[in-house]
């Protein structure tokens, strides 16, 4: 079996193989051109992003710079997708990003992993597994997301969240680093409870069935 087979069916391979090389360097030229532009460039844009991408949709801008291992290549796009500047995406496993999803600067979404075993990392072998992130997603700046990770339409990945686990649909997650009193707790909970009663005003809207933050201890309401 070649790298280039190991490496579609998500098995470890050589990333430094000749065969996996060869291809990734071409697919990256377009990459290079595209984050030499900006406002008034929007049509060489778009063509750069048909070139680019796996898929694009309708009315999508991706914000240069942008960084991608493959420059693109194993990115599905939607229709109406916005991404802010330095979206970093590590795609050499496959990345679906959802129609009107957005995307926040300084955000990185990555499918490439390594043996924790260090005599197979010291080889420089690796795994992929793809990315999927749904419909109408907001993820908010310098959010990361690993490798497998599965995010449900209309969710909401708060700043700074690492999304290690699965996210359903209709979800918000934040996730708060500092050390907080229980005051600051109570605060942030009352804060929430006050947007969901706030949009009850709006009965065709649908409400999200909860809220998760992550703590020092972790807290569900």
């Amino acid at each position: 079996m070649t790298e280039t087979e190991k490496m579609e069916k998500g098995l470890i391979y050589d990333c430094t193989a000749d065969e996996i090389m060869t291809v990734q360097t071409g697919c990256v030229q377009y990459m290079k051109e595209y984050n030499t532009l900006g406002l008034g460039d929007e049509e060489r844009m778009e063509e750069l992003m048909k070139l680019m991408f796996a898929e694009v949709g309708n009315d999508t801008y991706v914000q240069p710079p942008f960084y991608a291992n493959w420059g693109g290549a194993h990115v599905h796009l939607g229709e109406s997708v916005y991404a802010n500047f330095n979206l970093t995406l590590v795609d050499d496993g496959h990345i679906y990003i959802g129609d009107k999803t957005m995307i926040g600067p300084n955000v990185t979404i990555a499918t490439a992993g390594h043996p924790i075993l260090p005599e197979l990392r010291e080889r420089a072998l690796q795994y992929n597994v793809d990315v999927h992130i749904g419909r109408n997603v907001w993820i908010g700046a310098g959010a990361i997301i690993v490798p497998g990770v599965t995010i449900g339409d209309n969710s909401v990945i708060g700043a700074g969240s690492v999304v290690t686990k699965d996210v359903p649909e209709m979800w918000l997650q934040l996730e708060i680093r500092a050390v907080l009193c229980e005051q600051s707790v109570t605060t942030i909970k009352n804060s929430i409870i006050r947007i969901k009663e706030l949009m009850t005003d709006f009965s065709d809207m649908e409400i999200p069935p909860a809220v998760h933050i992550k703590l020092p201890g972790e807290l569900f309401f």
